[in-house]
């Protein structure tokens, strides 16, 4: 009996491991692979203090919205600039359709007055925050399923604000 339970151990071990690893492989090719989108930042309190040197996020995407009349789950379809930042079209259930310059980006919605991309959070290094208090735009990488991911924060010139060297 005991030879059984490590065998079952060691399955889902493996198992875990192999989930880890797909999504790390997931993000690596959309960092990779995904569209540089630039979502301008909308006001919002700058920094928790009790979770240390972290930024909570909010986009202008997600503002103008009529919460009640939009599902839970869908896309926010944003169409960008010639310098790359993202302008909200429309707000649709399904991926599809989209023209050709158009993207489709994944939300949830709580009925919380906002949306929810993936990507509300920004943690920087310990005494970086006067840096990020300028941030105009969070870059996003989007791949063709519309899922994002965060890359960095960035300031009106559409330059990339760089975390301190570690000494």
């Amino acid at each position: 009996m005991k030879k059984y339970k490590v065998i079952i151990i060691l399955v889902n071990l493996v198992l875990l491991l192999g989930l880890f690893h797909n999504s790390i492989l997931k993000k690596e090719l959309l960092l990779s692979n995904g569209k540089l989108i630039l979502l301008e930042l909308a006001p919002v309190d700058p920094r928790s203090l009790i979770q240390g040197d972290y930024m909570r996020l909010r986009y202008a995407i997600s503002e103008n919205i009529k919460y009640d009349s939009i599902s839970k789950t869908g896309f926010c379809i944003v169409k960008l600039q010639e310098n790359g930042i993202a302008n909200k079209v429309r707000i649709q259930e399904n991926k599809t359709p989209i023209d050709d310059k158009e993207y489709a980006i994944k939300y949830t919605s709580k009925g919380w007055r906002t949306l929810n991309i993936g990507a509300e959070s920004f943690f920087f290094q310990e005494g970086d925050g006067y840096k990020y208090e300028k941030a105009k735009y969070g870059g996003l990488k989007v791949d063709h399923k519309g899922n994002s991911l965060l890359i960095g924060l960035f300031d009106e010139n559409l330059n990339e604000i760089k975390q301190s060297e570690k000494q």
